[in-house]
């Protein structure tokens, strides 16, 4: 959230002023929990996720109501049991969040889940400098901008929608629950979700029938990157992708992802399980400083839940490195298909009965809210779907493997240039068209293909008036690249990339020669770290 810009350091400086003059107990840094008359034996509490988010009105004028009611409001929640809830749970570690208290329990299945805090502590996620600081103090108080009850409605939207899920619960641990042992001072008198892990095949539940298995994120990209029996689904991924446009979920890095895997024959499919959202209907723009830090030239990403998408790239800003890697063939045509769908699916019914999930005094505050932008976000979801596709659309990458492909480019007319990858048939592995699409140049301003380390064949081919950049990366391998295209003028629309030695390449006259005696012109981001 820290900017080193000139608008960054104004408001730095100015919000050091505010601060300088806000209320006496904003430093304060433990969470005031509303017990209730909690015994031994009770099932249940009345607490409050985050008392200390209730400001003074003149601390929300500069710094925003947010989400501030649904923090304070007092809510009943059943009380964490180890020993009782999932059929008895033991702690198998403490995880390594930076901003929540996190565990990794097992039921007696061998099952997994994650049980993570509800509220957050942002103090590791900045530099030692700032740790002592106000700073700390200003990045805890946004937390408030989160709806902390927002996971409960999210289940039943994935599930009408074909989007694989989690099922977050909510709970309580009395201040005297002993049962985590050493750990027990980290979630004594805390609110905490407890929801599925995905990561063995202990964790095949009903729900997966006919997967085999879980990988995490960096796994599965190795595995695609690697070989070409590998591949993601990008259609249930774009699925996915506009799920988290309907709930302004805005953090949807690599880390928050999961795969289910399944095969077909000699090849692997990963279909994703979305995790870890506790960023949807995030509500930001409101009070004088964040609605400037929230602006497109400044924190952008941190955009607001209402009824329209008036800021789709701000919801792409987190998740750009996979986006760009998993979303790469799909067509308008096919974006547009999978919105339509989704919006039958999500019918006033399902909404509604989604909403109601929220604990009744947390809907009395923003349940109508939120059913009515959830209603008019479905309705502009096509047109959102759109304008995430202009945006991934304007440069595309196409990656091979570590394996022998076929590239093949045809410049079909001036406006159109066709791209397919195949794998040629290796021993029991048939040949296979790993990918095809038309490119638009009214779309598309340029085409990046990788061919990685195999020993790859790229052809270029068409003669056109008007065409798209197309820049070749052979990679590492002794790769056969000829270009037969021709674009009218004097611009080049074709630039190779790949070491001088080692490859046959065939320059046409619409080539541009980029190759080094440089190793780093092989480079390509597989990892995203």
């Amino acid at each position: 959230m820290l900017l080193f810009t000139k608008q960054a350091a104004v408001l730095f400086f100015f919000s050091l002023l505010l601060y300088g003059c806000a209320d006496d107990d904003f430093f304060q840094k433990d969470a005031r929990v509303n017990e209730g008359n909690l015994t031994d034996e009770a099932d249940s509490a009345w607490v409050t996720a985050g008392q200390h988010y209730d400001r003074s009105g003149f601390h929300r004028f500069f710094w925003g109501d947010h989400n501030r009611a649904i923090w304070a409001v007092p809510v009943k929640l059943p009380v964490f049991r180890l020993d009782s809830v999932s059929g008895g749970l033991r702690v198998k570690k403490m995880g390594g969040g930076y901003q929540t208290t996190s565990f990794h329990l097992q039921d007696k299945a061998g099952r997994l889940y994650a049980f993570r805090s509800l509220d957050k502590d942002p103090v590791h996620v900045i530099t030692e400098f700032w740790q002592p600081t106000f700073v700390t103090n200003i990045l805890r108080d946004q937390t408030s901008a989160a709806n902390p009850y927002g996971v409960l409605i999210v289940p039943p939207l994935a599930e009408a929608v074909g989007v694989h899920h989690t099922n977050p619960r909510l709970f309580y641990v009395p201040p005297t629950d002993t049962s985590f042992g050493e750990y027990a001072p980290y979630v004594q008198g805390k609110l905490f979700m407890l929801e599925e892990k995905y990561e063995h095949k202990h964790d095949l539940t009903a729900d997966f029938s006919g997967f085999r298995a879980f990988e995490d994120t960096d796994k599965a990209l190795r595995n695609r990157f690697s070989h070409n029996t590998y591949h993601f689904d990008q259609h249930a991924f774009a699925k996915a992708r506009l799920l988290d446009l309907l709930l302004g979920d805005w953090d949807r890095h690599k880390g928050q992802w999961e795969w289910a895997v399944r095969k077909e024959g000699a090849d692997t499919f990963y279909e994703p399980i979305p995790k870890d959202r506790d960023q949807v209907f995030l509500k930001m723009k409101d009070g004088v400083i964040p609605f400037i830090a929230t602006s497109k030239i400044m924190a952008r990403k941190f955009h607001s839940f209402d009824g329209n998408f008036s800021d789709v790239k701000a919801y792409m800003i987190n998740a750009k490195f996979i986006d760009e890697r998993l979303l790469h063939g799909l067509s308008l045509q096919e974006w547009l298909r999978i919105a339509r769908a989704m919006q039958a699916a999500l019918t006033d019914d399902v909404i509604e009965d989604a909403v109601r999930r929220l604990p009744p005094a947390v809907y009395a505050l923003a349940g109508e809210d939120l059913t009515q932008n959830l209603k008019s976000r479905r309705d502009l979801l096509e047109k959102a779907a759109a304008k995430m596709y202009r945006i991934l659309a304007k440069s595309v990458t196409i990656p091979g493997s570590d394996e022998a492909e076929h590239f093949k480019v045809r410049r079909l007319d001036n406006e159109r240039t066709e791209v397919r990858v195949t794998r040629p048939e290796d021993g029991n592995i048939a040949a296979r068209q790993l990918y095809q699409r038309v490119f638009n140049r009214k779309e598309t301003k340029e085409i990046i293909l990788h061919g990685l380390a195999g020993d790859d064949t790229f052809e270029l081919e068409g003669q056109v008036k008007e065409g798209i950049m197309i820049k070749v990366y052979g990679g590492l391998g002794e790769d056969k690249i000829t270009d037969k295209s021709s674009v009218t003028g004097w611009k080049k629309y074709t630039q190779v990339y790949d070491t001088e030695r080692g490859n046959e390449i065939e320059f046409g006259t619409e080539t541009k020669d980029k190759t080094t005696r440089d190793v780093r012109v092989h480079a390509y981001d597989r990892e995203g770290n």
